[in-house]
């Protein structure tokens, strides 16, 4: 039997739970120091994922920056970057995007019906698979775990961690809260509503609460929820 990968979702919101703001230009939410411990949990884990959607709006590289993590992997036997994960119902994707073109191997989990129109998209800057019909997520995490990934962390969109959270397939929460106020309706947020495990009186436990300058780490682990 495949074992799924552990589940990281790792997001930096404003007090009010905003990923973002409305504005063309990216929110600057986490500091320096916090996003040198992001670039720690990257180095750490096997793959990293990000919606198709964010991959449009931020176009990131998603790398793990420092060049002595990068080097501890490969000591370690892993290769320098973690695999990049994308997941797409549509196919729309573009190959001029960062994320093709930086880092180590590029995967692309998609519904059947897309995966030749991505592949005739992408060619050989990523490998494209189909988990059927659908975008179940059980079937993405099991098809990540035949990859030998054991560690995921997931980066977004808030899409994505709604619909983790939701699965209760989420093992930790990382969140980074930035002294920010964005009070924006329009401005994409970290959890939607959904159908969460336990309702809406299931506390999750807390893991760690650490002061990182002007941002606050708070990690849960929403799996040990208690009425």
């Amino acid at each position: 039997m495949t074992t799924r990968p552990y589940v990281i979702l790792s997001a930096a919101m404003s007090v009010d739970g905003y990923l973002d703001d409305a504005s063309p230009e990216r929110l600057r939410l986490s500091n320096a120091a916090d996003f040198d411990r992001v670039d720690q949990v990257r180095a750490e884990s096997d793959a990293i994922l990000i919606g198709a959607t964010t991959m449009r709006k931020d176009n990131p590289r998603l790398l793990v920056n420092s060049e002595e993590r990068r080097a501890q992997r490969v000591t370690e036997g892993k290769p320098a970057y973690p695999l990049k994960v994308t997941v797409t119902r549509t196919g729309d994707l573009s190959a001029d995007l960062n994320f093709w073109h930086h880092g180590g191997e590029k995967l692309v989990v998609t519904v059947d019906e897309a995966v030749e129109k991505v592949r005739a998209t992408l060619g050989d800057l990523a490998d494209v698979v189909g988990v059927g019909p659908d975008l179940d997520w059980g079937l993405v995490l099991d098809e990540l775990g035949r990859r030998g990934v054991s560690r995921l962390m997931v980066e977004g969109g808030g899409t994505i961690h709604t619909q983790l959270m939701a699965a209760d397939l989420a093992d930790e929460v990382h969140l980074a809260i930035a002294p920010l106020l964005v009070g924006q309706p329009e401005a994409a947020r970290f959890l939607g509503a959904a159908d969460y495990p336990g309702g809406s009186t299931a506390r999750m436990k807390v893991l760690e609460v650490r002061a990182i300058d002007d941002v606050v780490l708070v990690r849960y682990s929403p799996k040990e929820r208690t009425a």
